[in-house]
């Protein structure tokens, strides 16, 4: 991305019930053809714990020969999660990989120096109409890790660990918590939970967790006699104890982790340290150096001006 969403907090430190930092209204942006709810980064909150990127793709149909284009393009420094809720994508890049992720599964993609990938509705679902449906984030890579080599992991549903008491439904995608553990190694301390609740179901936000947040996919919840509805980001103060009861049919995703090794930049496809790592992997991609997806070599995303390079601010 080229500039910061102008979704402004709903509210700030002083206008939120006590265990509230803000609320992030997400934006709208288009991706291949598609429609998403953009809530990070937002003008006044860049990260939670290592996540500096949150689309919500859909829910969304398409009829039989259409889907998601989202030709070849480059990362450095971050890991894309893919988590699907509904529908299939299908992931190549240039190590190689061919993986079609299903719901409740999970794709990382860490991209360290440099990787190329697509994300494409596969063949199957474009023989008939199909839908698509779930949450693309980014997770900033520690600086130890900017360098590293790139690498991709995929996790079927049986693989991750659930938990099903009270009113409570939960799968923990990356981290510990609960009193579960996600098999994931990961580069940095995080966080990141898929859990419903029933109608009057109270969630316990884990308080260990440095930086913490909560996005509503669907129903709404009480923070502090505070009712939030779906489709919002909440970020919560470090430290405060909180708990979430659900007003209704809530679906919801918990994130967070340890607050970062320093400010990230974001232009584009590209998270690093400094401009000077952004302005390299651009240069780079412009003189098309980057690797080629096998399998989807045909097309890619053309570079934006490079000029905004000179603008960003963290």
């Amino acid at each position: 991305m080229s500039r910061l969403p102008d979704n402004e907090p709903e509210c700030t430190t002083s206008g939120c019930p006590d265990p509230v930092e803000m609320v992030i209204i997400p934006r709208t942006s288009d991706i291949g053809g598609f429609m998403v709810e953009r809530a990070l980064p937002s003008r006044k909150k860049r990260m939670i714990g290592p996540f500096v990127f949150w689309d919500q793709m859909g829910p969304g149909e398409f009829l039989t020969g259409q889907g998601i284009d989202v030709r070849p393009h480059p990362h450095i420094g971050l890991s894309t999660v893919t988590y699907l809720f509904d529908g299939t994508l299908d992931h190549r890049d240039s190590l190689g990989t061919h993986m079609t992720i299903k719901p409740g599964e999970l794709n990382l993609m860490r991209a360290g120096r440099g990787i190329v990938h697509s994300e494409r509705t596969g063949p199957h679902d474009r023989a008939r109409p199909s839908t698509l449906y779930g949450i693309q984030s980014w997770l900033a890579q520690p600086k130890t890790h900017e360098d590293s080599a790139p690498a991709f992991e995929h996790f079927g549903a049986d693989d991750l660990p659930t938990l099903d008491a009270e009113g409570i439904e939960a799968q923990l995608i990356l981290g510990a918590a609960f009193g579960l553990e996600s098999p994931v190694s990961l580069d940095w301390d995080t966080l990141y939970a898929d859990v419903r609740l029933a109608p009057g179901a109270v969630l316990p936000v884990p308080a260990e967790t440095e930086e913490r947040g909560l996005y509503i996919v669907r129903g709404e919840v009480e923070i502090a006699g505070m009712p939030y509805p779906q489709e919002q980001m909440i970020s919560l103060r470090p430290g405060a104890e909180v708990s979430v009861r659900a007003l209704a049919d809530t679906h919801l995703m918990v994130i967070g982790g340890a607050a970062m090794d320093g400010p990230r930049f974001v232009w584009w496809n590209f998270v690093g340290s400094s401009v000077a790592r952004i302005r390299h992997a651009a240069e780079s991609w412009q003189q098309q150096t980057f690797a080629k997806v096998p399998g989807d070599d045909q097309e890619f995303i053309p570079l934006p001006d490079i000029e905004a390079l000179d603008r960003i601010k963290l």
